[in-house]
């Protein structure tokens, strides 16, 4: 795995690399924009450039970025449909033109129309975006696992291969599981036999080829508690030697794997370190260079 976490743009995008760096991190995750609000700044070239630049000297060698928490891919309201649309069609160009490897989305809400009815929105929104981008290009398009708060979907794998499986234009497409939400979501990930239940049914649904990132996050709330509070590693539900299992797997070699705990700066140095140590332990054969791309 490429371990790292998700790091501040404060001052600009040119920055996040260096903070990477500085944590010891092989891959970082960063949001291209202000997530609080719909409107947002178009990226100039010489911002392109400087970030492009500063990836190079800290030797990034994956990068994600986390849409805006703002998108409802399943919206109900078609004034916020638009607005989820246009939004993640100009996230994809952003992504694109910075150099990102892996955009990160949650699919949405069905607003209470029901399950089935949410995942035909989100392929529709998806579909729509993809033919305007004209695809994805370089950059793999992730819809990350979610707690099942509310009316989310996502926290079911069934939601996710039935998304990925009503695309038009599924190249490109693939999933990011986050730790916390999946144990949030009732997936049990402690003892070995949980985890590799958990694998097998992620196999089964939508793939373990699928899979493009991974957030590694511990859970303050309990297994299946629909909480989506993330943790620092070892603070919480999980433990800390869920982490360890996951860095040790061979079937999830050469994925980038970055934190989105709380901690700050010198926790999450700590933890990645932590985690390195753990992955020397057992080397695994990476199944590709860098980022993995369905």
């Amino acid at each position: 795995m490429l371990l790292g976490a998700h790091v501040s743009v404060a001052g600009g995008l040119e920055h996040a690399p260096a903070h990477g760096k500085t944590l010891g991190a092989e891959a970082i995750q960063i949001f291209t924009r202000n997530q609080r609000t719909w409107r947002h700044r178009p990226l100039c070239a010489a911002e392109v450039a400087a970030f492009r630049a500063a990836r190079a000297a800290a030797g990034t060698r994956a990068v994600l970025a986390h849409g805006s928490y703002l998108l409802n891919l399943a919206a109900a309201d078609p004034a916020i449909l638009r607005r989820s649309r246009a939004a993640l069609l100009a996230e994809i160009e952003r992504c694109r033109r910075l150099g990102v490897d892996v955009l990160v989305v949650h699919p949405g809400a069905h607003g209470g129309r029901g399950e089935a009815a949410g995942v035909r929105a989100v392929a529709a929104s998806l579909d729509w975006a993809l033919e305007h981008a004209g695809g994805t290009g370089r950059v793999t398009l992730a819809l990350e696992t979610t707690a099942g708060q509310g009316h989310s979907l996502g926290h079911r794998f069934e939601h996710l291969r039935d998304i990925l499986g009503r695309l038009r234009r599924p190249a490109g497409v693939a999933v990011c599981i986050d730790t916390c939400h999946v144990f949030a979501a009732g997936y049990e990930l402690r003892s070995a036999g949980g985890y590799e239940e958990t694998l097998a049914a992620l196999g089964r649904t939508v793939g373990l080829d699928r899979v493009a990132a991974i957030h590694l996050n511990d859970s303050r709330g309990p297994l299946g508690s629909r909480r989506d509070r993330h943790v620092d590693l070892g603070a919480g539900e999980l433990g800390i030697r869920v982490f360890t299992r996951l860095v040790r797997d061979r079937r999830l070699s050469g994925l980038p794997a970055v934190l989105e705990t709380p901690g700050g700066m010198a926790i999450w140095k700590r933890d990645i370190a932590r985690l390195e140590r753990a992955r020397r332990c057992r080397p695994a054969r990476a199944r590709t260079e860098g980022t993995k791309r369905p």
